[in-house]
């Protein structure tokens, strides 16, 4: 594993189109990962402390690691955070072999975890992210302390009616006929509308914060492979979904061994709040955090209330939960 690092230009593959640098957050790093067939950028935050246990995060479909930046800041003094930006993602360039099923995004995740050697890892995903987590968890359960998943995309029988577009994006053609049709779209137009898809109140989210998205997809629209990603990605999420057998992530989820907090958003659009209960029975150590005005994205909604939940489930799994307010003078995020 080879890595280069900036506080403030993130490094890119020198294939790609020079575009506008990813927004790096205050005490937040940058650095990319060279793997075999894959290139990870890598957000993480300076450890307040030298022993404190690993965390790894992993974004939604059209996410990046920016999605965790607010719960990776409520966690610090409890763990070290990293959040990784999948391939085509954020700041990753494309996997060499265009594999964006669920299965290559766990595998790039598994081959970073490997190569960092930083596992067992507290693991958390959202969405797309729930889904490779999930399987991470259960094909190499060495690798997961804890799994923490807001609002994961497991198999529903009836999607959501506002689901349905995103599982449109999966099929051939879809993504290039809606850029067409869009094309006339500005970004704060395509912001709002994605605000009001996974925000249970889009009212939450600050000015400053809207103009950082509106800057992020500026950025992204640039990139060639920006659609490709977004529908592989999105395809893959709908093949996971048709998968039985010992492949099928339900069957997964009842692998997991390591204790599990599942998080469900009353207002979420986009994965059924009526799922939640089946996956509190499907995961056998878990704990349901049920958020009724929360959508899908938790994380960024209620960063708070999930942090706290997440040191209720270190005490409930007999770990330490330190607080920052422990911080060793000098190491300070």
């Amino acid at each position: 594993m080879s890595s280069t690092e900036s506080p403030s230009v993130p490094a890119a593959s020198s294939a790609l189109p020079r575009v506008a640098p990813v927004r790096v957050g205050e005490g937040e790093r940058l650095r990319s990962v060279a793997l075999p067939g894959v290139t990870l950028s890598i957000r993480s935050r300076r450890p307040a402390h030298e022993d404190l246990p690993p965390a790894l995060y992993v974004h939604g479909l059209g996410g990046s690691s920016q999605n965790w930046s607010a719960l990776m800041a409520e966690l610090d003094g409890v763990v070290h955070s990293e959040a990784v930006d999948l391939p085509g993602f954020g700041d990753s360039p494309p996997p060499d072999d265009g594999d964006y099923s669920v299965t290559g995004h766990a595998r790039a995740v598994i081959r970073y975890l490997d190569a960092a050697g930083r596992g067992p890892v507290h693991l958390f995903g959202n969405s797309l992210g729930g889904a490779v987590t999930t399987r991470v968890a259960a094909v190499r359960p060495d690798l997961v302390r804890t799994l923490t998943l807001v609002s994961p995309a497991l198999p529903e029988l009836r999607i959501q009616r506002t689901a349905a577009p995103t599982a449109l994006l999966g099929v051939p053609g879809v993504a290039a006929l809606f850029n067409r049709l869009t094309k006339g779209w500005t970004a704060e137009q395509r912001v709002r509308g994605v605000l009001g898809l996974c925000y249970g109140d889009p009212g939450r989210v600050s000015p400053e914060a809207f103009q950082h998205a509106v800057e992020e997809l500026e950025r992204r629209l640039q990139l060639p492979y920006f659609w490709d990603a977004m529908a592989r990605s999105a395809r893959g999420i709908v093949n996971a979904y048709t998968l039985g057998g010992q492949h099928g992530l339900w069957r997964q989820a009842e692998r997991v061994l390591a204790p599990s907090l599942l998080i469900y958003g009353g207002r979420d659009q986009l994965v059924g709040f009526r799922m939640a209960p089946r996956a509190a029975r499907a995961f056998r150590d878990s704990r349901l955090l049920s958020l009724p005005d929360a959508g899908h994205v938790a994380m960024m909604e209620y960063p708070d209330v999930v942090a706290t939940a997440f040191r209720e489930l270190l005490a409930d799994a007999g770990e330490p939960a330190r607080s920052a307010d422990a911080a060793v003078p000098g190491e300070g995020s």
